[in-house]
Protein backbone atom coordinates (compact mmCIF):
# COMPACT_ATOMS: atom_id res chain seq x y z
CA UNK A 1 0.00 0.00 0.00
CA UNK A 2 1.18 3.76 -0.72
CA UNK A 3 2.41 5.96 2.08
CA UNK A 4 0.47 8.56 3.46
CA UNK A 5 1.10 11.80 1.68
CA UNK A 6 2.25 13.49 5.17
CA UNK A 7 4.92 10.92 5.16
CA UNK A 8 6.23 10.72 2.07
CA UNK A 9 6.58 14.61 2.76
CA UNK A 10 8.76 14.19 5.59
CA UNK A 11 11.04 11.46 4.12
CA UNK A 12 11.52 14.09 0.85
CA UNK A 13 12.11 16.92 3.40
CA UNK A 14 15.02 14.60 5.31
CA UNK A 15 16.15 13.89 2.01
CA UNK A 16 16.15 17.22 0.96
CA UNK A 17 18.61 18.47 3.95
CA UNK A 18 20.86 15.81 3.15
CA UNK A 19 19.40 14.44 6.51
CA UNK A 20 17.86 11.22 5.23
CA UNK A 21 18.70 8.39 7.51
CA UNK A 22 19.50 4.75 5.41
CA UNK A 23 20.56 1.35 7.18
CA UNK A 24 24.47 0.14 5.81
CA UNK A 25 26.38 -2.56 6.47
CA UNK A 26 28.79 -3.34 8.80
CA UNK A 27 31.92 -2.11 7.03
CA UNK A 28 35.56 -3.56 7.27
CA UNK A 29 36.88 -0.14 7.99
CA UNK A 30 38.94 0.19 10.66
CA UNK A 31 36.65 1.34 14.16
CA UNK A 32 36.17 4.68 15.48
CA UNK A 33 32.29 5.06 15.43
CA UNK A 34 31.21 1.87 17.68
CA UNK A 35 30.71 1.88 21.08
CA UNK A 36 32.53 -1.06 21.72
CA UNK A 37 35.46 0.54 23.50
CA UNK A 38 37.13 -2.65 25.01
CA UNK A 39 36.24 -4.46 22.33
CA UNK A 40 34.30 -7.20 24.30
CA UNK A 41 31.76 -7.23 21.95
CA UNK A 42 34.02 -9.12 18.95
CA UNK A 43 35.80 -10.82 21.93
CA UNK A 44 36.56 -14.62 21.10
CA UNK A 45 37.32 -15.56 24.74
CA UNK A 46 34.40 -13.74 25.96
CA UNK A 47 32.25 -15.76 23.33
CA UNK A 48 33.86 -18.50 24.66
CA UNK A 49 33.36 -17.88 28.10
CA UNK A 50 29.75 -17.29 27.51
CA UNK A 51 28.96 -20.68 26.15
CA UNK A 52 31.22 -22.80 28.28
CA UNK A 53 28.76 -21.25 31.17
CA UNK A 54 25.63 -22.75 29.35
CA UNK A 55 27.42 -25.76 28.45
CA UNK A 56 27.76 -26.48 32.21
CA UNK A 57 24.92 -26.02 32.99
CA UNK A 58 23.56 -28.22 30.35
CA UNK A 59 20.79 -25.70 29.32
CA UNK A 60 20.54 -25.39 25.66
CA UNK A 61 17.53 -23.03 25.32
CA UNK A 62 16.51 -20.23 22.48
CA UNK A 63 14.43 -17.97 24.76
CA UNK A 64 12.94 -16.90 27.82
CA UNK A 65 9.69 -18.34 26.72
CA UNK A 66 7.72 -14.94 27.76
CA UNK A 67 7.88 -12.07 30.12
CA UNK A 68 9.41 -12.10 33.56
CA UNK A 69 6.15 -11.87 35.80
CA UNK A 70 4.97 -14.89 33.69
CA UNK A 71 7.33 -17.71 32.69
CA UNK A 72 10.75 -15.61 32.22
CA UNK A 73 12.50 -14.88 35.03
CA UNK A 74 14.80 -17.69 34.73
CA UNK A 75 17.92 -18.21 37.25
CA UNK A 76 20.05 -16.25 34.85
CA UNK A 77 18.21 -13.22 35.83
CA UNK A 78 18.55 -13.78 40.11
CA UNK A 79 22.52 -14.53 39.40
CA UNK A 80 23.01 -11.50 37.04
CA UNK A 81 21.39 -8.85 39.06
CA UNK A 82 23.41 -10.36 42.17
CA UNK A 83 26.35 -10.07 40.45
CA UNK A 84 25.30 -5.94 39.92
CA UNK A 85 24.38 -5.46 42.45
CA UNK A 86 27.50 -6.39 44.31
CA UNK A 87 29.56 -4.99 41.89
CA UNK A 88 28.05 -1.46 41.66
CA UNK A 89 27.33 -0.96 45.41
CA UNK A 90 23.41 -1.02 45.12
CA UNK A 91 20.95 -2.12 47.32
CA UNK A 92 18.67 -3.84 44.65
CA UNK A 93 18.71 -4.06 40.71
CA UNK A 94 16.67 -4.90 37.75
CA UNK A 95 17.39 -5.72 34.15
CA UNK A 96 15.48 -4.27 31.14
CA UNK A 97 15.82 -5.55 27.56
CA UNK A 98 17.97 -2.44 26.91
CA UNK A 99 18.55 1.00 27.65
CA UNK A 100 16.05 2.43 25.65
CA UNK A 101 13.40 0.15 27.80
CA UNK A 102 15.09 1.17 30.83
CA UNK A 103 14.40 4.87 30.32
CA UNK A 104 11.36 4.56 29.34
CA UNK A 105 10.04 2.12 31.85
CA UNK A 106 11.54 4.67 34.59
CA UNK A 107 10.55 8.27 33.49
CA UNK A 108 7.20 7.06 32.42
CA UNK A 109 5.86 5.23 35.83
CA UNK A 110 7.78 6.73 38.22
CA UNK A 111 6.87 10.62 38.12
CA UNK A 112 3.67 10.87 38.90
CA UNK A 113 1.34 13.97 38.32
CA UNK A 114 1.87 17.30 40.10
CA UNK A 115 5.72 16.41 39.97
CA UNK A 116 7.91 17.98 38.32
CA UNK A 117 10.79 16.23 36.02
CA UNK A 118 13.80 18.75 35.27
CA UNK A 119 16.35 17.51 32.54
CA UNK A 120 19.22 18.45 30.77
CA UNK A 121 18.71 20.04 27.15
CA UNK A 122 21.12 17.70 25.87
CA UNK A 123 19.60 14.30 27.19
CA UNK A 124 19.41 11.25 25.45
CA UNK A 125 16.52 10.40 23.44
CA UNK A 126 15.12 7.85 25.64
CA UNK A 127 14.74 9.90 28.17
CA UNK A 128 13.01 12.19 26.66
CA UNK A 129 10.81 9.51 24.90
CA UNK A 130 10.29 8.71 28.65
CA UNK A 131 9.25 12.13 29.83
CA UNK A 132 6.85 12.90 27.40
CA UNK A 133 4.84 9.38 28.34
CA UNK A 134 5.11 10.48 31.92
CA UNK A 135 1.72 12.96 33.40
CA UNK A 136 4.54 14.97 35.32
CA UNK A 137 5.40 18.53 34.02
CA UNK A 138 9.06 18.61 32.75
CA UNK A 139 11.77 21.59 31.82
CA UNK A 140 14.56 21.45 30.28
CA UNK A 141 17.87 23.36 31.79
CA UNK A 142 21.07 24.48 30.05
CA UNK A 143 23.45 21.90 29.39
CA UNK A 144 25.34 20.74 32.64
CA UNK A 145 24.33 24.36 34.21
CA UNK A 146 23.82 23.88 37.65
CA UNK A 147 23.21 27.59 38.18
CA UNK A 148 20.17 27.47 35.28
CA UNK A 149 18.86 23.89 36.97
CA UNK A 150 18.83 26.13 40.29
CA UNK A 151 17.06 28.99 38.31
CA UNK A 152 14.36 26.64 36.73
CA UNK A 153 13.91 25.00 40.07
CA UNK A 154 13.56 28.50 42.16
CA UNK A 155 11.27 29.96 39.29
CA UNK A 156 8.22 26.51 39.42
CA UNK A 157 8.38 26.46 43.51
CA UNK A 158 7.59 30.55 42.95
CA UNK A 159 5.22 29.98 41.09
CA UNK A 160 3.70 26.63 43.09
CA UNK A 161 4.94 25.24 45.78
CA UNK A 162 2.65 22.47 45.64
CA UNK A 163 4.65 20.50 43.67
CA UNK A 164 5.11 17.02 45.41
CA UNK A 165 8.64 16.02 43.91
CA UNK A 166 11.09 16.96 42.03
CA UNK A 167 13.51 14.66 40.15
CA UNK A 168 16.74 16.28 38.11
CA UNK A 169 17.87 13.91 34.76
CA UNK A 170 21.35 14.05 33.43
CA UNK A 171 24.00 11.51 32.18
CA UNK A 172 27.64 11.05 33.24
CA UNK A 173 28.82 11.18 30.21
CA UNK A 174 27.03 12.55 27.11
CA UNK A 175 26.70 10.43 24.09
CA UNK A 176 26.92 12.95 21.29
CA UNK A 177 29.22 15.44 23.34
CA UNK A 178 31.13 12.92 25.09
CA UNK A 179 31.66 15.47 28.20
CA UNK A 180 30.70 14.96 32.23
CA UNK A 181 28.57 16.75 34.52
CA UNK A 182 29.57 18.01 37.54
CA UNK A 183 28.09 15.27 39.30
CA UNK A 184 29.18 15.80 43.18
CA UNK A 185 28.07 19.29 42.56
CA UNK A 186 24.01 18.04 41.23
CA UNK A 187 24.78 15.33 44.11
CA UNK A 188 24.81 18.01 46.51
CA UNK A 189 21.89 20.55 44.87
CA UNK A 190 19.84 17.52 44.69
CA UNK A 191 20.25 17.43 48.85
CA UNK A 192 19.79 20.65 49.22
CA UNK A 193 16.65 21.20 47.42
CA UNK A 194 14.98 17.96 48.01
CA UNK A 195 15.20 16.35 44.61
CA UNK A 196 16.00 12.63 43.74
CA UNK A 197 18.90 12.11 40.73
CA UNK A 198 19.24 10.32 38.22
CA UNK A 199 22.04 9.76 36.34
CA UNK A 200 22.50 7.51 32.84
CA UNK A 201 25.91 5.73 33.05
CA UNK A 202 25.50 4.29 29.71
CA UNK A 203 28.99 5.65 28.01
CA UNK A 204 31.02 5.49 31.75
CA UNK A 205 30.42 1.60 32.78
CA UNK A 206 33.46 -0.10 31.76
CA UNK A 207 35.12 3.13 30.88
CA UNK A 208 35.75 4.99 34.03
CA UNK A 209 36.77 3.94 37.66
CA UNK A 210 38.07 0.72 39.00
CA UNK A 211 37.27 -2.31 36.72
CA UNK A 212 35.16 0.13 35.26
CA UNK A 213 32.21 0.58 37.72
CA UNK A 214 31.50 4.03 36.36
CA UNK A 215 32.24 7.77 37.14
CA UNK A 216 29.42 7.78 40.21
CA UNK A 217 31.80 4.99 41.90
CA UNK A 218 34.58 6.46 41.12
CA UNK A 219 33.59 9.33 43.12
CA UNK A 220 32.13 7.71 45.74
CA UNK A 221 28.23 9.47 45.55
CA UNK A 222 27.03 6.49 44.18
CA UNK A 223 24.73 5.78 47.31
CA UNK A 224 23.45 9.29 47.09
CA UNK A 225 21.82 9.00 43.92
CA UNK A 226 18.14 7.94 43.50
CA UNK A 227 18.30 5.78 40.10
CA UNK A 228 21.46 4.95 38.10
CA UNK A 229 21.24 3.35 34.47
CA UNK A 230 23.84 1.22 33.19
CA UNK A 231 23.80 -0.34 29.68
CA UNK A 232 25.85 -3.24 28.40
CA UNK A 233 25.41 -2.95 24.88
CA UNK A 234 28.50 -0.32 24.93
CA UNK A 235 31.91 -1.13 26.30
CA UNK A 236 30.03 -4.76 28.13
CA UNK A 237 29.78 -5.95 24.69
CA UNK A 238 26.40 -7.09 25.25
CA UNK A 239 22.93 -6.63 25.33
CA UNK A 240 20.52 -5.02 27.86
CA UNK A 241 20.70 -2.57 30.62
CA UNK A 242 19.80 -2.22 34.89
CA UNK A 243 18.51 0.23 37.10
CA UNK A 244 20.34 0.77 40.13
CA UNK A 245 18.06 1.80 43.17
CA UNK A 246 16.66 0.67 46.37
CA UNK A 247 14.64 -2.83 46.77
CA UNK A 248 11.76 -0.32 47.39
CA UNK A 249 12.18 1.39 43.71
CA UNK A 250 12.71 -1.63 42.08
CA UNK A 251 9.79 -3.45 43.64
CA UNK A 252 8.05 -0.17 42.00
CA UNK A 253 8.94 -0.98 38.82
CA UNK A 254 8.56 -4.51 38.58
CA UNK A 255 4.82 -3.48 39.06
CA UNK A 256 4.10 -0.56 37.31
CA UNK A 257 7.16 -0.25 34.94
CA UNK A 258 5.06 -1.17 31.34
CA UNK A 259 8.36 -1.72 29.30
CA UNK A 260 9.69 -4.16 31.95
CA UNK A 261 5.80 -5.97 32.49
CA UNK A 262 4.41 -6.01 28.97
CA UNK A 263 7.99 -7.85 27.24
CA UNK A 264 9.28 -10.90 26.92
CA UNK A 265 12.55 -11.43 28.86
CA UNK A 266 16.17 -11.87 27.84
CA UNK A 267 17.36 -15.24 26.84
CA UNK A 268 19.41 -17.32 28.90
CA UNK A 269 22.18 -16.70 26.68
CA UNK A 270 21.78 -12.74 26.74
CA UNK A 271 22.33 -13.23 30.90
CA UNK A 272 25.15 -15.25 30.54
CA UNK A 273 27.13 -13.17 28.35
CA UNK A 274 26.22 -10.41 31.17
CA UNK A 275 27.94 -12.22 33.76
CA UNK A 276 30.73 -13.37 31.45
CA UNK A 277 31.14 -9.73 30.67
CA UNK A 278 31.29 -8.54 34.68
CA UNK A 279 33.83 -11.13 35.38
CA UNK A 280 36.16 -10.25 32.36
CA UNK A 281 35.81 -6.51 33.92
CA UNK A 282 37.47 -7.36 37.24
CA UNK A 283 40.48 -8.53 35.31
CA UNK A 284 41.14 -6.94 31.88
CA UNK A 285 44.04 -4.65 31.06
CA UNK A 286 41.84 -3.26 28.19
CA UNK A 287 40.16 -0.40 30.09
CA UNK A 288 43.93 0.94 30.48
CA UNK A 289 44.52 0.70 27.23
CA UNK A 290 41.74 2.72 26.12
CA UNK A 291 42.42 5.48 28.74
CA UNK A 292 46.20 5.56 27.22
CA UNK A 293 44.27 5.92 23.86
CA UNK A 294 42.09 8.40 25.07
CA UNK A 295 45.13 10.92 26.89
CA UNK A 296 47.46 10.38 23.51
CA UNK A 297 44.01 12.06 21.15
CA UNK A 298 43.70 14.64 23.87
CA UNK A 299 47.59 14.95 23.49
CA UNK A 300 47.70 14.86 19.58
CA UNK A 301 44.66 17.44 19.28
CA UNK A 302 47.05 19.71 21.09
CA UNK A 303 50.67 19.10 18.68
CA UNK A 304 47.89 19.62 15.28
CA UNK A 305 46.18 22.47 16.36
CA UNK A 306 42.67 20.72 16.46
CA UNK A 307 41.78 21.05 20.03
CA UNK A 308 39.65 24.39 19.38
CA UNK A 309 37.51 22.12 16.90
CA UNK A 310 36.41 19.81 19.46
CA UNK A 311 34.27 19.98 22.19
CA UNK A 312 36.37 18.96 25.42
CA UNK A 313 36.38 15.36 26.21
CA UNK A 314 38.09 12.95 28.78
CA UNK A 315 35.97 10.09 27.56
CA UNK A 316 35.96 7.93 24.69
CA UNK A 317 33.39 9.94 23.04
CA UNK A 318 35.16 12.81 20.63
CA UNK A 319 33.27 15.23 18.72
CA UNK A 320 35.12 17.87 16.17
CA UNK A 321 32.17 20.73 14.91
CA UNK A 322 31.96 20.72 10.96
CA UNK A 323 28.77 22.77 10.88
CA UNK A 324 26.48 21.65 8.09
CA UNK A 325 25.12 18.20 6.86
CA UNK A 326 26.42 18.78 3.32
CA UNK A 327 29.82 19.85 5.02
CA UNK A 328 30.13 17.25 7.71
CA UNK A 329 29.11 14.06 5.49
CA UNK A 330 31.56 14.82 2.67
CA UNK A 331 34.82 14.76 5.63
CA UNK A 332 33.59 11.65 7.02
CA UNK A 333 33.21 9.64 3.18
CA UNK A 334 36.76 11.15 2.83
CA UNK A 335 38.17 9.70 5.99
CA UNK A 336 36.26 6.74 4.92
CA UNK A 337 37.47 6.01 1.67
CA UNK A 338 41.30 6.05 3.67
CA UNK A 339 40.08 3.19 5.78
CA UNK A 340 38.44 4.59 8.89
CA UNK A 341 35.20 4.55 9.68
CA UNK A 342 34.19 7.93 11.59
CA UNK A 343 30.18 8.73 11.40
CA UNK A 344 29.01 12.09 11.11
CA UNK A 345 26.19 13.04 13.33
CA UNK A 346 23.65 14.99 11.72
CA UNK A 347 20.67 17.90 12.57
CA UNK A 348 18.41 17.20 13.72
CA UNK A 349 19.99 14.83 15.90
CA UNK A 350 22.03 17.53 17.11
CA UNK A 351 21.06 21.28 16.76
CA UNK A 352 21.39 23.23 13.49
CA UNK A 353 24.66 24.02 13.55
CA UNK A 354 26.28 21.81 15.96
CA UNK A 355 26.92 18.92 12.94
CA UNK A 356 29.57 16.95 13.94
CA UNK A 357 32.43 14.28 13.00
CA UNK A 358 32.31 11.62 16.20
CA UNK A 359 35.13 9.98 16.43
CA UNK A 360 34.80 6.72 19.19
CA UNK A 361 38.20 5.76 20.77
CA UNK A 362 38.58 1.58 21.75
CA UNK A 363 41.45 -0.06 23.54
CA UNK A 364 42.64 -1.99 20.36
CA UNK A 365 42.41 1.00 18.65
CA UNK A 366 46.75 1.84 18.12
CA UNK A 367 48.72 5.47 18.37
CA UNK A 368 49.66 5.22 14.38
CA UNK A 369 45.96 4.84 13.88
CA UNK A 370 44.59 7.52 15.80
CA UNK A 371 47.26 9.69 14.68
CA UNK A 372 46.47 9.20 10.64
CA UNK A 373 42.65 9.93 11.53
CA UNK A 374 43.39 13.13 13.51
CA UNK A 375 46.17 13.92 10.21
CA UNK A 376 43.62 13.41 7.37
CA UNK A 377 40.76 15.11 9.44
CA UNK A 378 43.88 18.33 9.24
CA UNK A 379 43.39 18.35 5.85
CA UNK A 380 39.94 19.37 5.90
CA UNK A 381 39.75 21.65 9.08
CA UNK A 382 41.23 25.01 8.66
CA UNK A 383 42.40 26.29 12.17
Amino acid sequence: MQLPKKLQKKLQNRAQSNALRTLTKKSNLIDFSSNDYLGFAASKDLFDYTNELIRNRGQKKNGSTGSRLLSGNHEWYVEAEKILTKFHHAEAALIFNSGYDANIGFFSSVPQRGDLIFYDELIHASIRDGIQMSHAKSYKFKHNDLENLRLHIGRRRNVNNDYKEVYVATESIFSMDGDVPDLKGFVQFCKDNNCHLIVDEAHATGVFGKQGVGILQELGIEDQVFARINTFGKALGCHGAVILGSQDLINYLVNFARSFIYTTGLPPHSLAAIQSAYKTLQSTSEIEKLKSNISFFNNKLEELNLKSKFIKSDSAIHCCIISGNDRVKHVAQEIQKKGFDVKPILSPTVPKGKERLRICLHSFNSKAEITEVLELLTTFVSN
